[in-house]
């Protein structure tokens, strides 16, 4: 059963470590990702974007594999099933398919738009017992065609959104989407630290997980980070297997070409990323 992020990430911030939001892409990486998290004892979130929402056939798609999954391969471990950077038309969608969990990012409206819209999607998912992320500051690199240059968020409208009572609040600290440029100037623990203050117990959510160094990584965590969020580190690992297996040829030997044998690969790969930031985020046996 998909639970709320709201538990696990409390006990994320009260116990100094991140639940990861790992998004998915098909059945494999679901799989493998539900699988991971069991073995290891630890919570996990399963992130949805938009785009990737279509590519699966729709919000309600997901939804009945992913339950499917829990069911069927006996996981026990809280599993959430997020939206990820959705908009207002897309987070009430998902609210009606049934996942536990959306994020509405206002971050490119005004603070003003951002606090109205914020407030009307707190009433309703109070109401059913979801978790709520908000965005403030937009994140830099690109996910789904919304670009972002990864600027920092302004604590005193990160204080203005925590107050309307979402669960979580994602908020710029120079991190971006994607693959780092070689000149990336790093967090800003400054904005990070400064937004903490204000919003107190709020969980706070690090986009852009893939390719921080990791004792950036703990540090975000020890200022109040509980939700990191990965998605280009899986399917580079993922891509990395594939290409191997195929250069190889062992696609070409027996049935190397059945998709359970091509694929397998990659899968195994995605199950080692998602251990090694679980282990990283310090939620391994936390479930």
């Amino acid at each position: 059963m998909l639970v709320s992020a709201k538990e696990m990430l409390t006990k994320a911030k009260q116990g100094k470590y991140a639940v990861g939001q790992f998004n998915i892409n098909n059945l494999e990486w679901t799989k493998a990702i539900l699988q991971t998290a069991q073995e290891l004892n630890s919570p996990v979130i399963l992130g949805v974007s938009e785009g990737a929402g279509k590519y699966m056939c729709g919000y309600t798609t997901i939804v009945g594999m992913v339950n499917g999954m829990i069911n069927e391969l006996g996981i026990t471990v809280p599993v959430a099933l997020h939206l990820d950077h959705g908009s207002y038309e897309h987070a009430k969608k998902c609210i009606e398919a049934g996942f536990s969990s959306v994020m509405f990012d206002g971050s490119h409206y005004s603070i003003e738009e951002n606090i109205a819209k914020t407030k009307e999607l707190v009433e309703l998912t109070d109401k059913l017992g979801l978790s709520l992320e908000a965005e403030v500051g937009s994140i830099g690199g690109e996910e789904d065609g919304v670009i972002g240059a990864g600027e920092c968020a302004d604590p005193a409208e990160c204080k203005m959104i925590a107050d309307l009572g979402v669960t979580m609040l994602a908020a710029g600290i120079g991190n971006i989407h994607g693959k780092y440029p070689e000149n990336w100037a790093g967090l800003s623990f400054e904005t990070l630290d400064a937004i903490q203050q204000l919003t107190g117990d709020m969980p706070l959510v690090l986009h852009g997980g893939t390719g921080i160094p990791a004792d950036m990584i703990k540090k975000a965590i020890s200022l109040g980070v509980s939700k990191i969020n990965v998605n280009t580190e899986c399917q580079l690992s993922f891509a990395a297997a594939t290409r191997k297996y195929v250069e190889e040829g062992k696609d070409l030997q027996g049935k190397g070409f059945d998709p359970r044998k091509l694929l397998a690969p990659g899968v195994e790969a995605i199950k080692a990323t998602v251990k090694e930031k679980m282990e990283l985020f310090g939620s391994v046996g936390k479930a």
